[in-house]
């Protein structure tokens, strides 16, 4: 059978593909339209690789006369049957009966019911429950042939005009024209009369006076109306401004609302419409005559299509015209990428989609573009940037603040210079809400001081319950909305992003912890900073590797049963961190609720939350979108415990005290039972036998509690040393301390700098003071350093500490070391001893002997174990105790779970 294809589109060289499998059919002839410009349709492309013969005619009749050049290039194919993919022209009948048994054609919607050129937008507006398509044999009239075949699918209500189309009538209607040539070809093709009965020719929704919505109906019928112009060419409706102005748009992206009232909604009056239209977070909310709400969620301006949330952002926005003239030359250089592929000259007002471009020709541009100019654009951005000028604007927007991040240009916020350490670093000091530096509510603030002179440093806004809600608010938005749009490899090169900035911005980030929190600077460097960097890295790494399984079970005969798991995100995070470690508690935390897909917002230590506001600062460098991070200074008892009770928040990630971590606990069960974990107090024993390596046990001993002068939650609060060597460690240990240099912690030779603030430099003296009263031998220290100001408290030892004693029980979290004696004869005494605390977070012993070591490991209980060294923690291994030391883990894969929730779906097949 001899096959002409009359047609255009993807459409019609799909089904040409299908026909040349048929081995009893020879496509003959391909008729289609011109070129536009260099632009050649697919169909012509398509036929042209298979050889096949292509005729191209802008028209096939004149004044309703088939022209005879045209139907002498027709004739000349010799065909037996015409097929009518898609097409767009008016086919002569002279063509349509030319061929020895006929035409076939496609027609996507049930005949006889909406005939016409706009029959699958009519099936949605008109609110049909089943769409489908239609092949029949041609006659002269408006799709009125006898029909060959027809499908039908079920509407559902999220299907739009381009919904339904990919989804069924596109793929299937391929398919079907396949079967449709088969019948023909095999002589059992019927004709089947359409009956008049239920006929409908319905108006061509390419007339723009067709368009426009009618807002005086019901919210179903203003949703059917939008969805069946979604998303070509749009439902049409007109903005009345306050200055009395008028702006036409066109609505996609609609749905019926049933979510209630909306909050902080801002009104918008539109022609037709009686009643109070609102755009808000979740686009524009139109009431129909029925009282019930349709919301949409797409606005076209102009050419331009914007998230209806944004429309008075999007107001606000100023257009770019101050071009440098490097950035003119980049202009020339992406005009060459647009017209290499829409095969035409470009200027300001080219629109890339009017054009003919597809959805192929957006990857290409937005590959093309990033590897051009090394830009984070995606693909989505085409579609809201589809004129050239403002798709420059865009890519020049992406230009400018990459050049700030690497000019070291200044984000917009208030912020004061800090001047240390031979730099002049600039700190925000505001907070940081939904992508912006704000001030707190009722303008409070914090006064930060430098605990190495005791002065203030600046003050930070403080904030309130009202701040954290609307930082809470702000990133439910984000999870609901631009981070669920993120995949997960892209969130992880977002955290690979944030992790080099900070590697490029290490030296401030270290001069800020160390000013602030008074950590040794070398230290803030290496531990500090440094493993905060790897967190982000290690957990970046994670991102796409987040997986459920699949789980046999019994099934239900004789059918069959999936089961399988899915981890998904929990939602908004909360996360409070303490001032030991400030940028460090940060990371471990945030890294791993970001990298399971979670938003957060952080209340960092009110005494020294500067570290945490450079790094908000980063985060925006580093492209996250607004929403996703939020850091609130703030007080404990006001911000700290807002986030704890806040309902939209569904996890807390906790380090601090045991007594406030049992509060939190509470709270997260009264407000909404949100799910917490708690890194608490610890006493962790260090065990150090008769039989270690001496230099290192002492070596690793001072490390154990002096690091990070004791401000260190797996710090050794008890040491337990056997009796053999007890007065020759105390001998070391005292030597090393004489020569520790106490002093200015940006000096790079001082070890040992001020604890973090008053009240617990105060704290200290009352421990040392207690210990002494009980009986406890003070040996070295207990005070503050002689004539140094700032909060220098010297390194201490007590020896003769009975299990009893304050000090023996109670953790200091500073640099004091308590010494207890034990013969290496009876270890079921020590380790009943070392056992004997509502702590249990870390760990430690040192001897040569394996078998002793792995018994300690097995009869401790504590969450980690450290055997001939101490404090070595590394991002990849899970951090976290037991008892009331608390529950969850920080780093390593175990950290995930923290944040995440496991769904079990069983399907039946």
């Amino acid at each position: 059978m001899r096959i002409a294809i009359i047609g255009q589109s993807n459409f019609a060289a799909d089904v040409l593909e299908l026909l040349l499998d048929r081995p009893n059919i020879q496509i003959v002839g391909v008729f289609t339209i011109p070129d536009r410009g260099s632009r050649e349709d697919i169909l012509a492309t398509t036929a042209i690789i298979h050889n096949i013969p292509v005729f191209k005619f802008a028209c096939w009749r004149r004044k309703g006369v088939a022209l005879p050049e045209v139907l002498e290039q027709y004739k000349s194919v010799g065909a037996t049957l015409n097929v009518l993919p898609f097409c767009s022209q008016f086919i002569p009948m002279e063509v349509i009966d030319g061929a020895l048994l006929g035409s076939i054609c496609y027609h996507p919607s049930i005949l006889p019911r909406h005939r016409g050129a706009s029959a699958i937008s009519w099936t949605l507006i008109e609110g049909d429950e089943v769409a489908g398509f239609s092949i029949f044999w041609a006659d002269d009239g408006l799709d009125t042939g006898p029909l060959l075949l027809t499908r039908q699918t079920n509407l559902e209500p999220t299907d739009t005009l381009d919904t339904i189309y990919k989804r069924f009538l596109y793929p299937e209607g391929v398919k079907a024209m396949g079967v449709a040539v088969d019948m023909v070809a095999s002589g059992v093709a019927p004709k089947i009369i359409q009956a008049e009965v239920g006929a409908t020719y319905d108006p061509a929704m390419f007339k723009t006076e067709n368009q426009v919505i009618n807002l005086q109906a019901t919210a179903e019928k203003i949703w059917n109306f939008v969805r069946g112009l979604d998303s070509v060419p749009g439902a049409i409706a007109t903005v009345l401004h306050e200055n009395g102005t008028e702006e036409q748009i066109r609505l996609f992206g609609a749905h019926l609302y049933s979510a209630g009232p909306v909050s902080n909604g801002k009104v918008l009056r539109l022609r037709g419409l009686t009643k109070t239209a609102w755009i808000h977070s979740g686009g524009l909310l139109i009431e129909g005559t029925d009282g019930a709400f349709v919301n949409i969620r797409r606005i076209k301006r102009g050419t331009k299509v914007i998230n209806a949330s944004e429309w008075f952002k999007q107001a606000e926005d100023q257009s770019i015209t101050d071009f440098s003239e490097d950035e003119m030359v980049k202009r020339s250089l992406v005009a060459g990428i647009w017209k290499a592929i829409l095969k035409e000259d470009v200027d300001s007002s080219t629109d890339f989609f009017a054009s003919g471009a597809g959805s192929m020709d957006v990857v290409r541009l937005v590959e093309e573009v990033k590897e051009t100019f090394d830009v984070p654009l995606q693909n989505e951005q085409v579609f809201m940037a589809p004129v050239f000028e403002e798709f420059f604007s865009l890519l020049v927007r992406f230009l400018r603040q990459a050049s700030a991040c690497s000019d070291d240009q200044q984000l917009n916020f208030q912020a004061f210079t800090l001047k240390a350490n031979k730099r002049e670093i600039r700190v925000p000091t505001q907070l940081f809400i939904n992508g912006e530096f704000v001030d707190a509510d009722s303008q409070r603030t914090l006064e930060i001081v430098n605990p190495t002179n005791e002065e203030v440093l600046c003050k930070v806004a403080c904030a309130s319950a009202t701040d954290v809600d609307k930082a809470v608010q702000a990133a439910h938005s984000a999870f609901y909305g631009s981070w669920r749009q993120i995949t997960p490899r892209q969130r992880g090169q977002l955290m690979l992003n944030l992790a080099d900035l900070m590697e490029r911005n290490k030296e401030e980030l270290a001069t800020i912890e160390s000013v602030d929190s008074g950590a040794v600077y070398t230290l803030a460097l290496k531990t500090h900073v440094g493993m905060s960097i790897e967190a982000w890295r290690y957990f970046a790494g994670w991102c796409d590797k987040i997986q459920g399984n699949t789980i046999p079970v019994n099934p239900a005969r004789p059918n069959n049963i999936l089961t399988f798991t899915r981890k998904e995100p929990i939602g908004v995070c909360g996360l409070i961190t303490p001032w030991n470690y400030p940028l460090m508690m940060l990371s471990w935390k945030m890294a791993a609720c970001i990298a399971a897909g979670n938003t957060c917002l952080i209340k960092p230590a009110q005494t020294c939350p500067l570290t945490a506001l450079k790094f908000a600062e980063l985060t925006v460098r580093a492209g996250f979108p607004p929403g996703v991070i939020n850091v609130l200074p703030g007080k404990g008892s006001d911000a700290g415990q807002a986030v704890a009770d806040h309902e939209l928040v569904r996890k807390l990630g906790f380090t601090g005290s045991t007594p406030i971590g049992k509060h939190i606990m509470k709270s997260c069960a009264d407000s909404n039972l949100k799910k917490c974990s708690l890194e608490l107090g610890g006493k962790s024993p260090l065990i150090i036998f008769a039989d270690c390596d001496m230099d290192k046990a002492v070596r690793h001993g001072m490390s154990s509690v002096f690091f990070n002068k004791g401000e260190n939650c797996i710090a050794a609060g008890r040491l337990f040393v056997e009796d053999r060597i007890h007065d020759e460690f105390i001998r070391r240990v005292l030597k090393d301390l004489r020569t520790m240099t106490i002093g200015d912690p940006l000096d790079r030779s001082t070890a040992h700098g001020p604890q973090n603030h008053k009240a617990h430099f105060d704290k200290l003296l009352e421990f040392c003071r207690r210990g002494v009263d009980e009986g406890a031998k003070l040996v070295y220290g207990g005070c503050r350093v002689p004539h140094l100001k700032g909060y220098f408290f010297t390194p201490t030892v007590f020896t003769n500490v009975t299990d009893d004693m304050f000090i023996a029980q109670e953790e200091s979290f500073g640099p004091i070391m308590i010494i207890s004696k034990f013969n290496g004869s009876d270890v079921d005494s020590l380790m009943q001893r070392a056992n004997r605390t509502e702590y249990g977070l870390a760990s430690g012993v040192f001897t040569k002997d394996i078998g002793k070591a792995l018994n300690f490991a097995d009869r401790i209980e504590a969450g980690t174990v450290f055997v001939n060294l101490y404090n070595k923690t590394d991002v990849a291994a899970p951090f976290g105790g037991f008892k009331q030391s608390g529950y969850g883990k920080d780093l390593g894969q175990e950290a995930l779970n923290e944040y995440l929730k496991t769904k079990c779906v069983t399907v039946e097949y």
